[in-house]
């Protein structure tokens, strides 16, 4: 069982990219939405298309993502949701340099805690 909560239903996948801020960057897209309950922790939903490549190429996208979050997730302020699209070049980038945007997106959005 994970330890952080994730994003699974469709409608809410629907209303981040509708409502949701986006930033983006050459390896990934990020939206992110303030949640209707301020105290739950992050939730987060990861979005692999088939421009990404194959199915081996987009699970090691999903993979890479995930990492990045994992070494982000101490920092983030809880009451949020984003949604994070894997572009062509993410299952070719190293896990830091994902990271690295995945960083910068948050820190735009106000999302990370300053430790």
């Amino acid at each position: 069982m994970s330890r952080y909560l994730t994003i699974k239903e469709n409608r809410t996948f629907s209303r981040l990219y509708k409502k949701g801020k986006s930033f983006v960057s050459p390896v990934l897209v990020t939206y992110v939405m303030k949640n209707r309950d301020r105290r739950q922790p992050p939730r987060y939903g990861i979005t692999t298309g088939k421009k990404v490549g194959n199915a081996v190429r987009r699970s090691r996208a999903r993979r890479v993502i995930r990492a990045s979050y994992d070494h982000l997730y101490p920092e983030l302020k809880s009451g949020y949701e984003m949604i994070f699209v894997a572009r062509s070049k993410t299952p070719a980038t190293k896990t830091q340099d994902v990271e690295r945007a995945m960083r910068y997106h948050l820190k735009q959005a106000g999302i990370l805690i300053d430790l």
